[in-house]
């Protein structure tokens, strides 16, 4: 599985980073900082690999073709996506607050993010779920663009209120490109400029 990311600027992670501290008693505090536009599997390739029309699937077709390769998956994924983001201009985001998933789709709880405000991210990933599919339960109409802070386990009584009430100062900064994000590898494996 691949990620179509919005690129962070440097104040994201510092903020993150000065967050850290307040962070003790979650399962998994992250390290590394991502801002998903929209999930993409290698299984989603095969059809248009082919030049077949877009399944509009999540999920692999169990019975349907093998997947490919990875390397030729992120060279389809790549010129797949390109005419889909052609007609995006760069565009603005915020980092506006802190927030909390209480009862997250899948996964330990709670998890705590960075709440990001941007019309044309939500947008821009309506309109890949209808390209691809939407993920049940985080993308489509339930996505929620964020930045995971941490999650899980069992934080002292008032920690997660006390991160979600701090006020931030926000972090405003224009996109002019996405991340195909290779998570195996923990790596940008293609950039996409719009």
């Amino acid at each position: 599985m691949f990620s179509l990311n919005v690129p962070l600027p440097p104040a994201v992670g510092d903020l993150a980073a000065d967050l850290h501290p307040k962070l003790s008693g979650f399962d998994r505090v992250r390290d590394r900082h991502t801002l998903v536009c929209k999930r993409l599997g290698v299984e989603d390739v095969p059809d248009r690999v082919a030049g077949g029309a877009r399944s509009g699937r999540a999920d692999p077709d169990p019975g349907g073709e093998p997947t490919p390769p990875k390397p030729e998956a992120l060279a389809a994924l790549r010129e797949d996506l390109r005419p889909l983001l052609s007609g995006t201009d760069p565009f603005d985001v915020a980092v506006t607050g802190i927030d909390v998933f209480d009862s997250p789709a899948s996964g330990s709880r709670p998890v705590v993010y960075l709440a990001v405000e941007s019309d044309v991210l939500v947008r821009l990933h309506q309109r890949l779920c209808a390209a691809y599919g939407a993920i049940e339960g985080i993308e489509g109409e339930e996505f929620v663009p964020h930045v995971t802070l941490a999650r899980g386990g069992n934080p002292s009584p008032g920690v997660v209120a006390d991160l979600v009430g701090a006020e931030i100062d926000p972090i405003r900064w224009r996109v002019h490109a996405l991340d195909l994000y290779d998570p195996e590898f923990r790596e940008v494996a293609a950039t996409i400029d719009l």
